[in-house]
This record gives C-alpha cells, sequence and structure tokens, in this order.
C-alpha cells in the first residue's frame, strides 16, 4: 500500500520543479528584440545563400522571390512610421501598402533588394533600442491591429520565417525552424490570438490546446462569440506545425493531431486559426 499522501507530495514536487504546460527541458527565455534579431538574422542568410535565378523564382501572390523581399521592405518602412505615431499606415492594408516596394525591385539588382531589406530591418532595431528605457507595452497601431511593441516584434519575427519558408519552398530549399526561444515567443503569441481567429464560431467553448516540442507549452482559451455552450475539447498537436497553421502554410488536415472531446468542433477551432495570417 502507498504511504498516505504521497500522490499529493509528488504533484507538489513536480510543480515546484516546473509549471504546468512548460516542456522540459524547457527553452530559455529571451526577449521580442532578440527574437527579431534572430529572425532578421535567419532571413537574412538565406538570402545571402540565393543565386541570380532564385531571386527571378515565383514565391507568392504575383511575387517573385525579389518581389517578396521588396514586400517585406516595404513592411520595415510601414513599422518604422508605425513607431512614429503616423496614423496614415494604422488601419493600411498589409498587401496594398507594401506593394510599391515590391514592384520597384524589378528594376533592381538583387544584392540591391537584399542590402535594402537588410538596412530597412536594421533601422527597426535602432529605432526599438533607442526606446529600450520606454514602455514597451505601449500599443502601436498597424495594419488594423493596436499592439504593444513587443508584441509587435513577435508578429515581424513570426512574418520573416513564415516568408523565409516560402523563399526556402520556391527554390525548393528544406523549410527551417525557429529556435526553441523564438519558437516559444511564437507559439505563445498564436495561442493568445485563437479567440479572436474563433471569434466567428456560433458557440463558445473552452479549449486546451498543447503543443508538443521545443518551444511548446500548454494553453487555456475560450473560443467563439456566443455564451458557453459546448463541452471542452483538447487539441494537441507539434509547435511547428501549429505555426505554419497559424502563418495560412498548412492545413488542419496535414497536422499530426490529437483531440480530446468533440473533433468537429476541433477541426473548426484549428480551421479559424488559419485566418490569423495577414500574408
Amino acid at each position: 500500500m502507498l504511504p498516505p499522501g504521497l500522490r499529493e507530495r509528488v504533484l507538489a514536487a513536480s510543480l515546484r520543479a516546473r509549471d504546468a504546460g512548460r516542456p522540459v527541458p524547457d527553452a530559455p527565455e529571451i526577449s521580442a528584440v532578440e527574437a527579431y534579431t534572430r529572425a532578421a538574422s535567419a532571413f537574412y542568410a538565406t538570402l545571402c545563400l540565393l543565386s541570380e535565378d532564385d531571386w527571378r523564382t515565383p514565391a507568392l501572390r504575383d511575387l517573385d522571390v525579389q518581389g517578396l523581399v521588396g514586400h517585406l521592405t516595404g513592411v520595415e518602412y510601414d513599422v518604422h512610421r508605425a513607431l512614429a505615431g503616423d496614423p496614415a499606415v494604422a488601419d493600411a492594408n498589409h498587401i496594398e501598402s507594401t506593394q510599391a516596394a515590391a514592384v520597384r525591385q524589378a528594376v533592381c539588382m538583387p544584392a540591391r533588394t537584399r542590402a535594402e531589406w537588410r538596412r530597412a530591418a536594421d533601422r527597426t532595431l535602432d529605432l526599438i533600442r533607442a526606446t529600450q528605457s520606454a514602455d514597451h507595452q505601449a500599443r502601436v497601431a498597424l495594419y488594423g491591429m493596436r499592439l504593444p511593441v513587443s508584441t509587435l516584434l513577435v508578429v515581424r519575427a513570426f512574418e520573416l520565417w513564415t516568408h523565409e519558408n516560402d523563399i526556402r519552398q520556391a527554390v525548393r530549399w528544406e523549410g527551417s525552424v525557429p529556435d526553441p526561444s523564438t519558437l516559444r515567443l511564437m507559439t505563445d503569441l498564436a495561442a493568445r490570438l485563437l479567440p479572436q481567429a474563433g471569434a466567428g464560431l456560433p458557440e463558445s467553448g473552452d479549449v486546451r490546446l498543447v503543443l508538443t516540442g521545443p518551444g511548446g507549452g500548454t494553453w487555456d482559451v475560450t473560443v467563439g462569440g456566443g455564451p458557453p455552450a459546448v463541452a471542452a475539447i483538447a487539441i494537441v498537436t507539434d509547435a511547428v506545425g501549429f505555426c505554419r497553421l497559424a502563418a495560412n502554410r498548412a492545413t488542419p488536415a496535414e497536422l499530426e493531431v490529437d483531440v480530446t472531446g468533440d473533433a468537429a468542433r476541433a477541426a473548426t477551432v484549428l480551421a479559424a486559426a488559419s485566418t490569423l495570417a495577414l500574408d
């Protein structure tokens, strides 16, 4: 017979060892600035490996690789304006606002496009670091979003990783995975935004989202627009796969998912997650 209170002592010791829902070993915590810096470095490293022909390869929408890099340069310019409080970018369309920067790359040498993006990304970091002592929870208005500066930087890291993999797919290279610390910030962002993605569901309900692997974790969220009316569900899937879903680069059918509860409801929640992307 087990000693009295053994279960409670084991659970208490486990919770002292680590927070519930966090993988072991957990990814070291980094700042949003560091996450953006790492994503920018990874993106630039990929650009430096491209051949002249690679830059003309179709990549996304009507953009080739060079045009896609121009789009991201335009995003950085809009971030600069948002940090300066320019109301013109507060509700600008993410694609339309950057189209001119994308189109003008057609007459540029790839090296010039690469250098312009690098300067724009470095300028973003300079603007952020110049205000290190300021409140990074102050909200910035961009593309219809009102986000703290720190959250905006994670959004930017997420977009750089997504488009880096668009480029890698276009030139038939193996995809990349963020380092665990950056991925942890990305998964936390996607999980916290999931209620917004599921706000259009007819009934609300609780979801336990468990993302496995380095950079994963566990989140309890409520999704749906109406009053609580459905039973809770649990969704377990890979952290990188869920980020690809949130970036609209994977479908729910492509994920390996373990569901507890209503499978149809879980599929609806996952489908809603793919609407978070700006593209």
